[in-house]
Parts: structure tokens; sequence; C-alpha cells
């Protein structure tokens, strides 16, 4: 299903002539289980993290997404759906998260929840979530920076449309998380926020 997810994400992407630029800061270990935590601006979002990340990778996202055509194939198997408003949805997505995580495969968990309601987007705060998780399981975290995919296409596109044009996406280097203790998940969240924060205003 990754990849078959990966190939439908570069295709239907190079289609709409969409195509994504992947930069590392350093060679990843893709033997390892990581939490990739990145910006969320666009729906192109998702194909960007299939595209770059190399291993086996599980989504969190909102339950609308059920009801999509193409995404409705992937949260009603391999991802895990979660209803923002409801606390009992939130705690059964992160079991199930935490399941997976003890199975080998990397989650991706957008820290910000949702796609920015301010355009141009802001980098809003990060929720502990994917934090805490990622020091219970001593998992390192991979900050990813999407540079300019909502000038592609922001949000849905409903509203200012999309247009052909490069991607740009900066994977980070992990942050380790095996000398930490959930005491410390406020103090990750902040430098995970800050390292794709400096990022942005970099670019």
């Amino acid at each position: 299903m990754n990849k078959f997810r990966r190939v439908w994400g570069f295709i239907s992407s190079a289609v709409a002539g969409i195509f994504y630029n992947i930069d590392y800061e350093q060679p990843i270990d893709w033997k390892r289980t990581y939490i990739i935590c990145p910006n969320h601006t666009s729906n192109l979002d998702v194909s960007s993290i299939s595209v770059a990340i190399k291993n086996n990778i599980c989504f969190m996202g909102k339950d609308e997404l059920l009801d999509g055509l193409v995404t409705g194939l992937f949260f009603r198997t391999i991802d895990i759906p979660v209803n923002r408003d409801s606390k009992m949805s939130a705690f059964r997505a992160f079991k199930k998260a935490s399941e997976r995580l003890q199975e080998g495969v990397t989650m991706v968990i957008f820290p910000e929840g949702t796609i920015t309601d301010t355009f141009p987007p802001e980098l809003y705060s990060f929720k502990n979530g994917p934090f805490r998780l990622a020091i219970e399981h001593k998992i390192p975290i991979i900050p990813v920076t999407s540079l300019n995919t909502w000038k592609i296409l922001w949000d849905d596109a409903a509203k200012f449309g999309s247009k052909p044009g490069v991607c740009n996406i900066f994977v980070h280097k992990p942050v380790e998380t095996a000398h930490l203790t959930v005491d410390d998940a406020d103090a990750l969240r902040d430098e995970v926020h800050s390292i794709i924060k400096q990022k942005l205003e970099q670019a």
C-alpha cells in the first residue's frame, strides 16, 4: 500500500505538472523507526511525505479523509483516522499509533493538527501528542519542512486553485529522544517547532 501511495502521489502530481524536490540535512538510516513531524499547508503534503520518506509509514489524519475516493482507501487500511473533536477518538488513535510503532512502522503526524486558515500560511503551535509518543517509545523524531507547497496548492485548492511547479521539501536530521522523559515533552515540542520555523524563515 505504501508503494502504491508513493507511485500514485508522484504520478498524479506529475500529470498536473507538480514535482517534488527533496533535500536531506543528512543521510537517514531508513532501517530505524521514526515519528515524522511535518508542517501542514497543503493537501500535497501527504504526497510529498510519501515520496520523501523511504520506509514503511502510517499517517494519522482527520476522519473526514475516510470519505475520499483515494484517501479513504488508505485510511480504511494502513492509516489511522481521528476525530479531532473527540478526546476518546484521539485516545484510540494514539493507542493504535503506539501499536504501529511497536511493530516497526514509522508514524507521520502533523503536529499542527490542521492546515492553517490564514493565507499566506503561518506555522501554528504544535500539539503534544507526537512528542509524548516519541519519548514513551524512545523513537527519534524527524522534522520535515514543506517550504512552498502552499504556493502550488494551498489547502485543497478550493479557494486559489493550483498551478504547476516544484515543491521544495527539507528533511531535517533526526532528533533523538532516548535520553528524555515524559517531563521533557514540552521542550521537545518547542525544539521541533523552532527547527521548522527557522527553516521557513530562512526560505
